[in-house]
């Protein structure tokens, strides 16, 4: 079994900004591996737990279980959701993809792999901390603006995409679902290939 998680932040103000990224990527994800049509996937199927502060959608890619979860605490906390579903599953990190929002890149460009930092990207501290652990799978998307902006990363990281940048972004959220399809089934170094 594999869990993907998508890092964001609850509440309707975040939905569609830049920090929510991966939460966008799940649901492109669920679409694509046409839990639709088994009236898994969208907003109304997404299991809460208040307790362990996480959204959860179990589906079934190319025969594999995997278990897609929104932690639903702010983004610096996501670890705490994390570890609680690697120890509920007794899963190494190798088990766990996270996808996630990543300033340093530019919009739309992918990277794929074990990283040996968080990038400075507090959801990845936070899980790190949390898992002792930074051998987990990461899908980076970029959400940099492609003109240079002085607005403070903080702030920009909340903005929601320009309609100039919709197309781009939304182009490369179905690339990254597409390849976490392909790392549930082929080495990772083909997929980094692939879509680095």
């Amino acid at each position: 079994m594999k869990i993907i998680v998508g890092l964001g932040n609850p509440g309707k103000e975040y939905e569609k900004t830049r920090h929510n990224v991966g939460w966008m990527v799940l649901d492109k994800l669920a679409w694509l591996a046409e839990a639709h049509e088994r009236k898994q996937a969208g907003k109304e199927t997404w299991t809460k737990s208040t307790k362990t502060k996480l959204a959860y959608l179990k589906i079934d890619i190319n025969g594999q279980d995997v278990e897609l979860i929104k932690p639903l605490t702010f983004m610096n906390n996501s670890g705490e959701a994390v570890a609680y579903a690697a120890k509920k599953h007794s899963l190494k990190a190798e088990d766990i993809f996270v996808v996630y929002d990543d300033v340093d890149l530019p919009l739309g460009k992918i990277r794929i792999g074990k990283f040996e930092s968080s990038g400075g990207h507090n959801g990845i501290k936070s899980i790190i901390e949390h898992l002792k652990n930074k051998n987990f799978i990461r899908f980076r998307v970029g959400i940099n603006k492609e003109t240079p902006s002085k607005i403070p990363v903080e702030k920009l990281v909340l903005q929601k995409f320009g309609l100039l940048e919709k197309n781009k972004i939304n182009s490369s959220i179905e690339k990254t679902a597409e390849a976490i399809i392909l790392a549930l089934i082929e080495p990772l170094e083909k997929v980094m290939n692939k879509f680095n």
